[in-house]
């Protein structure tokens, strides 16, 4: 083989290596939307259009380039970054057989994504009558790793209704059921009011996966299992 056919299968090695490394990090996002987000969208605010929102999002000064690995820069007008810096910070865990993730950790105080799911300031504790909202991280699914913060949250869209989130607080476990998932803007803070009706934890992470803007949320909202109705889950 001479050296100028070896150039030339190394080149065109190299275009084919090209195209499928651009191919799975376009192609998830753009399979997002057509896959899952006409399915989830339920955007809460009632002032404008959908699209119209998102775009004043993304070309705001400063939105839509920040941190995401600080969970207190997912929603706007909320909690703010000192909410999130408890003293003391305690923690709980948290499995999704689904997605494979297995004990979790979850933070109470603290904001930093990369070391563990983070529980929104000010919301409901698990078992307590009230919304348990907890962030987590997404990134390209190519890179999905359960056991891994920077990614735990990637597959959340393939949760289904009636799939099961098991919590682990203070020595008790707590079995939950997913009711409803859709979509919101990170302007829309409607997704962490308190029902006190019942006990629900809600599951959000940045849509699409491995989208740099990071323009909208996905909720997946879950309520208790009665402790009677467990073994029916199980």
């Amino acid at each position: 083989m001479t050296q100028r056919t070896v150039l030339r299968l190394s080149a065109i090695v190299s275009g084919l290596s090209g195209i499928v490394i651009l191919i799975g990090v376009i192609y998830p996002i753009v399979s997002y939307d057509s896959v899952y987000s006409q399915k989830y969208t339920k955007l809460v605010s009632p002032l404008a259009d959908p699209d119209s929102q998102v775009q004043e999002f993304l070309t705001a000064p400063t939105k839509g380039t920040s941190d995401t690995t600080r969970a207190s820069t997912w929603f706007t007008g909320g909690a703010k970054e000192e909410d999130f810096s408890a003293p003391t910070i305690s923690y709980y865990e948290i499995s999704i057989p689904k997605l494979k993730i297995n004990s979790a950790t979850v933070a109470i105080g603290g904001e930093d994504l990369s070391k563990s799911l983070i529980q929104y300031p000010g919301t409901a504790l698990p078992g307590k009558r009230g919304n348990a909202a907890i962030f987590g991280h997404s990134i390209l699914p190519i890179f999905n790793n359960p056991k891994n913060y920077i990614s735990i949250f990637t597959m959340l869209p393939t949760l289904k209704k009636g799939d099961p989130i098991y919590i682990n607080y203070d020595g008790v476990s707590y079995t939950y059921k997913v009711e409803e998932m859709f979509e919101v803007l990170p302007t829309d803070l409607q997704v962490l009011d308190q029902d006190d009706s019942d006990s629900f934890v809600t599951l959000v992470t940045c849509v699409p996966p491995g989208d740099p803007r990071k323009p909208k949320r996905l909720v997946v909202r879950a309520r208790v299992v009665p402790p009677d109705q467990n073994a029916i889950i199980n």
